[in-house]
Formats: structure tokens, sequence, C-alpha cells
């Protein structure tokens, strides 16, 4: 899936089936759901759903929590705009 499907399946009531539990978070996230987004990126623990799950609390404005994220996931907080970062995470994601 290119990041342009998946950022149209978006409009859909419910995300594509196949995907694992990074992407159905940022999914989640782009309908502006956010508490299911989190609940789908802790549910399991990789370095995948890690950065999303930092993502998610630097968007909420939790930077302590965070930074634990970003650290478990081996990366460094973002500096860019949270659409960006989200941009970012779901090509790389998309790529694997």
């Amino acid at each position: 899936m290119s990041l342009d499907e998946f950022e149209t399946s978006v409009t859909a009531d419910q995300p594509p089936s196949g995907m694992d539990a990074a992407l159905t978070a940022l999914w989640w996230d782009a309908k502006g759901d956010w508490e299911t987004a989190h609940h789908t990126a802790q549910s399991v623990e990789t370095p995948e759903t890690s950065w999303v799950h930092a993502y998610l609390h630097r968007k909420e404005g939790n930077a302590d929590n965070a930074s634990y994220w970003y650290t478990k996931c081996g990366r460094k907080p973002s500096q860019d705009d949270l659409e960006s970062e989200w941009q970012e995470i779901a090509s790389a994601l998309l790529a694997v």
C-alpha cells in the first residue's frame, strides 16, 4: 500500500484488514480517535508501535512520556511538526 492509498483509506469506517498494530494505530489517529490509536499502539510492544506510541504522547503534549517511548524505540524525539512526523512514520512502516 502506498502512502496515498493509506491516507485515502482513512475515509472508511474501519482500517484495512491485515495491517499491523503500528499502522492501525496511525490509521485511528488520522481518523481523530486518539484513544483507540493509543490503545492499539500499546497493545503490542515492538519498535514500530513504540515509535507510534511516542508520536501519540508527543501529540498529546506529554513530552516526558513521549521521550520514554522514543528512547524505547531507539529514536530521538522528533522536532518536525506532527503532520510531518505522522507521514514519516507511515512512510517508514509502509516500506517494510
